[in-house]
């Protein structure tokens, strides 16, 4: 189970989501401000964040930046607001998901979990690792190693490659990865894969025209093959 951090300001939602969750075997912090919030967070660093964009004392969208610069954890926005443009300006800001209120404590559960496995982060006790020749992921600590030297990627960088090598040798397409990894809609034409499939490839000591192990499947998408 994963140690929660709630932000929400209405002490009956609140109450009620700690009780929820709690009875689930999460452990559960909850702040009702901003402020509260990145005060804890630098603090205690929790596993995931439920956020609420609604708060006395900073807008959530805000929030969410401040937080993601202090902090490399999963962030669920949990809030009212259902403005389609707003959502993935939000995701693409660095949520993790968007609930809209009113939701159940059983959904918001079966979303934790879901963010939680996506960020390698559902099993502390028994953490999952990919090992690729020279390259090693460590799902549990959300880190790669190359060569046995750590390497430093940005957090979507790592999920992206922990994504990929999860999937050996499966061609994974542009859309799968806006939705699975980004949590976007896979609308039009994104470059936001390209940016950083270019740094994650530099940092691997590779390049689209002489891959290791990030293969591009023209016209398709991408697959994760280790060296021979």
């Amino acid at each position: 189970m994963a140690t929660v951090l709630l932000v929400e300001d209405d002490h009956i939602i609140r109450a009620a989501l700690m009780r929820s969750l709690t009875d689930r075997g999460h452990t559960v912090h909850a702040v009702g401000t901003a402020l509260d919030a990145l005060r804890r967070v630098a603090a205690d660093t929790p596993d995931l964040i439920v956020l609420d964009l609604g708060l006395p004392d900073l807008d959530g969208a805000d929030a969410l930046r401040m937080l993601r610069g202090i902090a490399d954890v999963p962030i669920i926005i949990a809030t009212a607001r259902d403005d389609e443009a707003e959502i993935v300006r939000l995701l693409k800001a660095g949520a993790d998901d968007y609930m809209v209120k009113p939701f159940t404590s059983a959904h918001l559960d079966a979303r934790l979990t879901s963010v939680l496995r996506r960020a390698g982060r559902a099993s502390r006790e028994e953490p999952a690792v990919i090992d690729a020749g020279a390259l090693r992921v460590d799902l549990g600590q959300r880190q790669a190693y190359l060569d046995d030297q750590p390497l430093t990627l940005t957090r979507k960088e790592f999920d992206l490659l922990a994504y990929l090598a999860a999937r050996p040798g499966r061609v994974v397409s542009r859309r799968e990865l806006l939705e699975e990894v980004w949590r976007q809609p896979s609308v039009g034409e994104d470059q936001t894969i390209d940016v950083h499939l270019y740094w994650l490839r530099r940092k691997l000591g590779e390049s689209a025209a002489k891959p290791k192990y990030l293969h591009t499947v023209r016209g398709v998408g991408f697959k994760f093959m280790a060296p021979d």
